[in-house]
């Protein structure tokens, strides 16, 4: 597997390209290209073309939640495809792989933080896979659906408000979702905001995939400003489960990644990097 940070917040010195506080990963794996997140804006489009990723190529977009950080740039994405070429000249359908409560609407202190597109203008353009449970896109490749959570410690504090047809209810971002690439040394976990909290991800990962081995982790960890508690039991979790490393980015605070890197080994990340996974 191959992965290609197409959005962070950061950019790496050594490259020329754009960041903005949002994600997409450009994966390839098993024949399959994967576009893990949209970002904010156009910005994973132009990265993109700078260097020399093909996005009419793409197989599937997989949103990790439905906030806006994440997955604004569909739009441009329907946009870039409608405008380069019709519909019919390319190869196959896209797929777009998500939990269900991605399309609902969510507020948070009167701002619109949610998707900013219905399920009705994507289905125009491309295919819409709303999954729950656990769906496998290649024989390695899985997107979790949705995250058991059996902690105590994470995800105690709602983010806004989620309204849907009926009702509206504190948004505890159970869309929350993640990637597991199952590699020959163990599981690579590939998050957007771990909104569900990292332990719970790693912890449904290595049931659904049947692995205690964790290769590494690469993605936001929500980890700003944690309170104590948060901290110290995160770090007893990941040092107990020998996790080999972490390129946390996007949603983790400095402090947390000094903390982290006192009980695993703690990678850079920025827009650029480029990883690869046997």
């Amino acid at each position: 597997m191959k992965i290609t940070v197409l959005v962070d917040n950061n950019t790496r010195i050594d490259e020329y390209l754009l960041g903005e506080p949002a994600v997409s990963y450009y994966i390839e794996a098993e024949g399959k290209k994967i576009l893990f997140d949209c970002g904010y804006s156009d910005v994973f489009i132009r990265n993109a073309r700078k260097m020399g990723i093909d996005l009419l190529d793409i197989d599937a977009v997989v949103f990790s939640h439905g906030h806006n950080d994440h997955t604004w740039g569909i739009s441009h994405l329907i946009q870039h495809y409608s405008g380069r070429k019709q519909q019919n000249d390319l190869k196959n359908r896209l797929e777009v792989i998500a939990h269900p409560l991605v399309m609902n609407r969510k507020i948070d202190l009167g701002e619109e933080i949610g998707i900013n597109i219905t399920a009705e203008k994507i289905c125009e353009s491309f295919d819409l896979q709303l999954q729950r449970s656990p769906f496998w896109i290649s024989e390695r490749l899985v997107f979790l659906g949705e995250i058991e959570r059996t902690n105590s410690f994470e995800n105690k504090i709602p983010i806004g408000r989620m309204i849907t047809k009926n009702e509206e209810t504190d948004d505890y971002v159970l869309d929350d979702s993640a990637l597991v690439y199952k590699a020959k040394e163990g599981l690579v976990i590939i998050t957007g905001c771990s909104h569900s909290g990292i332990c719970n991800i790693v912890e449904y990962a290595k049931k659904v995939c049947s692995e205690t081995r964790i290769l590494d982790i690469l993605g936001g960890l929500h980890l700003l400003n944690p309170d104590r508690e948060q901290m110290k039991t995160t770090l007893d979790y990941i040092r107990k489960s020998g996790i080999r490393q972490i390129h946390a980015c996007h949603c983790t605070d400095l402090q947390s990644k000094i903390q982290l890197s006192q009980v695993t080994e703690v990678k850079e990340v920025g827009v650029g990097l480029i990883l690869e996974y046997e």
